[in-house]
């Protein structure tokens, strides 16, 4: 195997290099009908009433928690599996961030965590779909509603999956808000974006007006003539660019293909894997659909006599990317040093993290491909 193989990979083709040479011979760069068109696909696509695009998953977290309007006494609920964004769209709020532990099936937030960890200050919970694989949204709005807890659901991994209901991650049934994030390893890519789907009106006007720094002509208090536009909150310059917001209308034309593709190479690796004694594959709840934009291996690395380092290090010499998603928010100096977090506060997360490894995942592999990582993965062992 001469090619390298990375963990996660974008899927470009003519179809999308067309859409954005399109764009870029049109009147329009940024701020033009290319986004409207595109927040019109995603909500087709998740069936949530509104979208707001924007120029990354950080900033549509950052403005979905601005939006709400909390105290910065407050407190917001998330978990310590997951890249920093999902809590530190908190700290940009002046919430403090409380960490609940996983379930150690699903690497998901645990209902039952969360509501242990409720106190009058909780005012928004934030479930991430780790991986793809949607949290138990039923249990965490059935402890939210009842305390008048907002629900903003990180969906950055979990484009194209579906809850218990059979809807789409994204309608937005059990939460607020629900946040996607479109870096090029996500399952549709505009090389950077965000987006927020809502259900809520005066959230959609209120998520508009925060991405181009809190300035609006609608609702205005004083109205001279069309120049006129008023700041009436302090926002943030997050618009997306049209250029990517028609490589995302054209890729997303093709999401039931990338989805299709990675369930295929899913099966091959479940079949492979599933027997070895020395690591656990993916668990998959009954009753939901799990676009995997990871696929995360649990494993022992004690039962093959090596340590995570060389297991990392054997792969990429044989031009197999891996990755560990992820270090525990809550262990991170930042976290440490201002929330007093520390190890063994979260002991499934940190058992998960010490095994985890994310190995390549992504619908431009070859069968070749996912038979070489097929393989070596089992090579590990000899």
């Amino acid at each position: 195997m001469d090619k390298f193989i990375p963990y996660g990979k974008q899927f470009i083709d003519d179809s999308d290099i067309e859409a954005v040479i399109k764009t870029l011979k049109s009147d329009y760069l940024t701020q033009g009908p290319a986004i409207e068109e595109f927040e019109k696909s995603i909500c087709e696509y998740t069936g949530a009433k509104y979208c707001v695009a924007v120029c990354n998953g950080t900033a549509a977290l950052h403005i979905s928690v601005k939006a709400l309007d909390i105290q910065s006494t407050s407190e917001g609920i998330t978990t310590p599996n997951t890249f920093v964004a999902s809590s530190n769209c908190l700290v940009y709020n002046n919430i403090k961030p409380v960490f609940a532990d996983i379930n150690e099936k699903t690497y998901n937030i645990d209902p039952y965590e969360v509501q242990k960890r409720i106190t009058p200050k909780t005012k928004v919970i934030i479930p991430v779909h780790f991986a793809g694989q949607p949290a138990d949204m039923e249990k965490i709005e059935k402890i939210s509603r009842t305390k008048g807890i907002y629900i903003i659901e990180d969906a950055s991994h979990a484009l194209g999956s579906k809850y218990k209901c059979g809807l789409k991650v994204g309608a937005c049934k059990y939460s607020d808000m629900t946040v996607f994030s479109f870096h090029p390893v996500k399952t549709i890519t505009t090389g950077e974006g965000g987006a927020i789907t809502t259900n809520d009106e005066m959230l959609y006007k209120k998520l508009r007006m925060l991405r181009t720094h809190g300035i609006t002509k609608e609702g205005l208090s004083y109205n001279p003539g069309p120049w006129y536009y008023e700041m009436q909150d302090l926002g943030f310059n997050y618009r997306m660019t049209d250029i990517q917001a028609s490589l995302g209308t054209s890729q997303i034309k093709r999401i039931d293909d990338f989805i299709r593709r990675r369930r295929e190479i899913i099966d091959r690796y479940n079949e492979n894997f599933e027997e070895l004694d020395w690591l656990i594959i993916p668990y998959q709840e009954d009753g939901v659909f799990c676009a995997l934009h990871l696929y995360v291996l649990k494993i022992d690395f004690t039962k093959i006599g090596k340590t995570r380092k060389q297991v990392m290090e054997e792969l990429k010499e044989t031009h197999i990317g891996t990755q560990v998603h992820y270090i525990p928010v809550h262990i991170q100096p930042f976290y440490v040093n201002t929330f007093g977090y520390k190890y063994g506060d979260y002991p499934r997360t940190e058992k998960y993290y010490e095994q985890a490894l994310s190995i390549p995942l992504y619908p431009k592999m070859t069968d070749h491909d996912v038979e070489w990582v097929i393989k070596n993965i089992k090579g590990l062992k000899r």
